[in-house]
């Protein structure tokens, strides 16, 4: 057994002192980890919340774009019907006058009645007129009596002269006596003719065949023909309603569509379902400055009566229509100061203001005569801070937003 001595024991103590092994550096790897721990803790609580801002932003700007709902203008067929307010008139109506002063002596037919042409409706007595007339007869029965004595005179000086009887002068006399006789006997024949004119006028007769209307006097009623300055009343009024005469005013954007012969039918409220036929018989061929509107008569036949004359109706009318014509709901339409507008929805989904021309108002629909071809999105109530370019969403309808 080696035994060590103390000098080797104390060389060996000296030199693990001396000599100790690096020691291993761990600074760099705890930095790492630390980064790496505060970008997990970044990434889990930052990110989201951006995400989440993003996503509301987005959100916000797609709740900001305002979604519509539009439809498509409706064509018209080759024939539309127009549909005009009318009134019923008698294809004669009149009123009738006293031509004479005096007292209705009595009355033959009252409101309701048929009559004929030349039928007697009253009689009226004239007793002042009767007594001008007596004195007119006299008048005439003097004047002739003058007139055959001035004719006896100038015809004895005509015979006197060719003897030279009388003078030139006498004879020039009674032959101007004589005209002045025969023109006062032709006035008073006039005058006389005049009396017994008024004198028929005490029989009032019907002018045409017909049905009293009207009745405005009585039995005692004092007649005024109104020759002295007085006030003409209506005796009867007549109307003859065989045949109707229908007038309506057709628009002008339609009144080169309204031809005589066209056929046009008449409905009453009182005749629900059933329609009268008529046809167009004139037109005034001139458009009423005022109302803009074209005045068109039509004859509609009533062999019966059952129509009343003064009646209310609407006629509808069978008129051609161009394949342009298209019909929109009302709560499409912009009214804007530089005129008429609908807001279409185009394929970027921009808003375009389009300019249309307006034909008939049909209610809850007005005709598009100009500015639309059919394939257009209107928008259904546009608000009225909608403008060009704007961009909007279309909403979905109810069925296929289910499906």
């Amino acid at each position: 057994m080696k035994v060590e001595t103390d000098n080797e024991v104390d060389l060996r103590a000296i030199n693990r002192v001396q000599y100790q092994p690096p020691k291993r550096k761990r600074f760099p790897w705890v930095l790492v980890g630390v980064v790496l721990i505060a970008l997990v803790v970044l990434t889990a609580g930052i990110l989201p919340r951006i995400q989440a801002r993003t996503d509301l932003k987005k959100e916000t700007l797609e709740m900001a774009v305002p979604v519509v709902s539009v439809v498509q203008p409706k064509g018209s067929g080759p024939a539309q019907e127009l549909v005009l307010p009318a009134n019923v008139q008698a294809y004669a109506d009149a009123p009738i006058y006293a031509r004479t002063n005096g007292y209705l002596k009595r009355w033959y037919a009252d409101i309701g009645t048929h009559v004929k042409a030349g039928q007697l409706l009253a009689e009226i007595d004239t007793p002042e007129v009767n007594q001008q007339l007596r004195q007119a007869t006299a008048d005439l029965a003097t004047s002739r009596a003058n007139l055959d004595l001035s004719k006896i005179t100038a015809d004895r000086y005509q015979g006197l002269l060719k003897t030279d009887s009388v003078s030139k002068q006498e004879a020039d006399n009674a032959a101007g006596d004589y005209a002045a006789k025969l023109a006062a006997e032709q006035s008073a024949q006039a005058n006389l003719k005049r009396l017994q004119d008024l004198q028929s006028f005490q029989k009032i007769y019907a002018p045409f065949e017909g049905v009293i209307t009207a009745r405005n006097t009585d039995v005692g009623a004092l007649i005024d023909s109104g020759s002295s300055g007085g006030t003409r009343s209506e005796l009867f009024h007549i109307a003859q309603p065989n045949r109707l005469r229908v007038y309506i005013n057709v628009p002008q954007n339609y009144s080169q569509l309204a031809k005589p012969g066209m056929k046009a039918d008449l409905t009453l409220s009182e005749f629900p379902g059933k329609r009268f036929q008529g046809t167009l018989v004139r037109t005034a061929n001139a458009i009423d400055p005022v109302s803009r509107t074209l005045l068109v008569e039509i004859s509609v036949p009533n062999p019966t009566g059952q129509l009343f004359t003064g009646s209310y109706a609407e006629v509808h009318m069978k008129l051609p229509t161009e394949s342009s014509l298209f019909t929109i709901p009302v709560n499409t339409l912009l009214f804007r100061s530089e005129g008429l507008r609908i807001a279409v929805v185009g394929p970027d989904q921009k808003v375009d203001l389009r300019q249309i021309t307006m034909g008939r108002d049909l209610g809850s629909e007005v005709e598009v005569v100009a500015g639309l071809n059919g394939n257009e999105q209107v928008i259904v109530n546009p608000p009225d801070s909608v403008i060009a370019g704007q961009t909007v969403g279309i909403a979905q309808p109810a069925a296929k937003a289910a499906q």
